[in-house]
């Protein structure tokens, strides 16, 4: 990508790769895998969620939702203003209006992912299966549309991008059940959780009872499932990225697997995956044309 003779465009994609790098140099280095034209898009996208984010729960944010859902709501308008006039002072925004152009990106999807970052300035409690599937469609899945052109999937598949993205977000909240209330977020669903007598008191006293053990067995089949739905992607994506995607897979394969061996005890000490295990993956991911056969195998289970 060569955002021509424009210094100060020039400036703002810099900024944006500075701030993936220092704030997640993980990803930062699977963006280093994409072809090198489109790594700037994907430096501006990660600049505008990151900025999101930090409105959200940085260290400067505000203590009152109210205030925290007015920031985004500033935020947003600076990105749809820079999106109708094609420019923005804003060196994060001005990136993103750019790569969006360029690459035809469907950056409309922000508006859902912001959405979903209003329902997080306040305490959650998420009422329902519907809801919580709003919510990652309007935040894991948003940003899945947007970069599925990024990693070279055809137009057909952009909703198994999507949709793999929400895998990824559901593993966090089956994971960080402890975590997220203690942030006062509880994603797993108010009905069902009445269906399986499972209060927010448990989760607040840690009491893992057989009804919650019940729920999250449900909650580890259902992220399995699509996680096998979207095997495709290892076929049809860009070749540079298929290890990072294999690699992201496995590991988040070995947190659901994690889940499991501990009965489901996601209350107690934090889930981590052990590292000979991620060094496993890593292997598996960067040697292999596909994931390993154990993987595959137990995909092929979850589709039945």
């Amino acid at each position: 990508m060569n955002p021509g003779a424009d210094p100060d465009l020039r400036s703002a994609y810099r900024a944006c790769r500075r701030m993936q790098r220092r704030h997640d140099p993980t990803f930062y280095c699977a963006t280093l895998r994409l072809p090198r034209e489109v790594r700037p898009a994907v430096h501006a996208l990660y600049g505008f969620v990151r900025g999101a984010d930090e409105l959200v729960d940085g260290a400067d944010r505000s203590p009152d939702p109210a205030t925290r859902r007015r920031t985004l709501d500033r935020w947003q308008a600076e990105l749809e203003r820079g999106m109708a006039t094609g420019r923005c002072e804003h060196p994060v925004i001005a990136a993103l209006v750019d790569a969006g152009r360029r690459h035809e990106l469907p950056l409309g999807e922000l508006s859902v992912y912001m959405d979903s970052m209003r329902v997080d300035c306040g305490p959650v409690r998420v009422a329902s299966r519907a809801e919580l599937d709003r919510y990652m469609r309007g935040s894991a899945g948003a940003v899945g549309l947007i970069m599925a052109p990024l990693l070279g999937a055809p137009p057909e598949l952009h909703s198994s991008v999507a949709e793999l993205g929400t895998a990824f977000q559901l593993t966090n909240f089956i994971r960080d059940v402890r975590e997220d209330f203690e942030l006062d977020r509880v994603y797993l669903p108010g009905d069902e959780r009445a269906r399986h007598h499972v209060s927010v008191s448990d989760i607040a006293q840690r009491r893992m009872t057989d009804g919650l053990r019940t729920l999250l067995a449900a909650e580890v089949w259902r992220a399995r499932q699509i996680f096998a739905r979207t095997a495709i992607l290892h076929e049809v994506l860009h070749p540079a990225v298929r290890p990072g995607i294999r690699l992201a897979r496995l590991v988040y394969g070995r947190v659901l697997d994690r889940v499991e061996a501990l009965g489901f005890d996601v209350l107690g000490d934090r889930v981590r995956v052990p590292p000979w295990q991620l060094c496993g993956a890593a292997v598996a991911a960067f040697s292999t044309p596909g994931w390993c056969e154990r993987d595959r195998r137990r995909a092929l289970r979850a589709e039945r």
